[in-house]
């Protein structure tokens, strides 16, 4: 479990990319990364977990400046890592401890979907920026609501349609990749989990293929208002 609150960042030393498809058969092959972060990779042992851009991996080798993660197919295909290269910074948080506050919101490091840069926009001193979200994803974005971008937990200044808005103070832009963002960028989505949550509650028993018990849920909309 993470906040969302990047530590810091690394550079991408190698990548070794693995050429099979997947069950797919979208060409999307496994991943091993290796990651240069000497300020974060000395706290690493095997089997640590760390959030790369919002992803949560499990650390299989360090050395001390740099700790390397493998990424099996299906992660590849979900996230922006197919389109990785040598050089590229990447977000790094280490998990959420029982003992820390929690400064952003819960983020799992599993992430849902892709999303790309539509506009941004300088305003003042912080960066305004428009992120296409999948249709998939809309039902979970709502204004004011918390969202994961490349494992920076923001909250969503506006939205319009598929378009969720979000503002980057220059603090963020400094610490994370944010700041180099452009349009047309891919970055990895992670809704709110305390919505989805919800979502699916609200929705149980209407689709038995993603295990929800059949029936429908006794928690509805007037349910819920009835009890606030």
């Amino acid at each position: 479990m993470f906040t969302g609150i990047v530590e810091t960042t690394g550079v991408v030393r190698s990548l070794d990319r693995d050429a099979s498809e997947n069950s797919a058969g979208d060409g999307a092959g496994g991943l091993k990364l290796t990651v240069e972060a000497p300020s974060m990779a000395p706290d690493f042992e095997q089997g640590a977990s760390v959030a790369v851009n919002g992803v949560c991996l499990t650390v299989v080798d360090t050395d001390g400046e740099a700790f390397s993660v493998e990424l099996v197919p299906e992660t590849v295909s979900r996230t922006t890592f197919g389109s990785l290269n040598v050089g590229h910074r990447v977000n790094l948080e280490r998990p959420l401890r029982l003992s820390d506050r929690i400064d952003g919101h819960l983020v799992q490091g599993h992430v849902d979907g892709v999303g790309r840069i539509a506009a941004r926009e300088e305003r003042g001193n912080s960066l305004w920026y428009e992120v296409e979200i999948p249709d998939d994803l809309t039902p979970f974005v709502i204004e004011k609501g918390s969202i994961a971008l490349d494992g920076i937990s923001l909250t969503i200044a506006g939205l319009t349609g598929s378009l969720a808005a979000v503002s980057i103070i220059p603090h963020t832009a400094s610490i994370t990749t944010f700041g180099g963002r452009r349009i047309g960028d891919q970055v990895n989505i992670e809704v709110d989990m305390i919505g989805r949550y919800v979502a699916s509650l609200l929705h149980a028993g209407s689709d038995t293929n993603r295990g929800a018990h059949p029936g429908p849920s006794p928690i509805t909309e007037s349910w819920l208002k009835e009890r606030m």
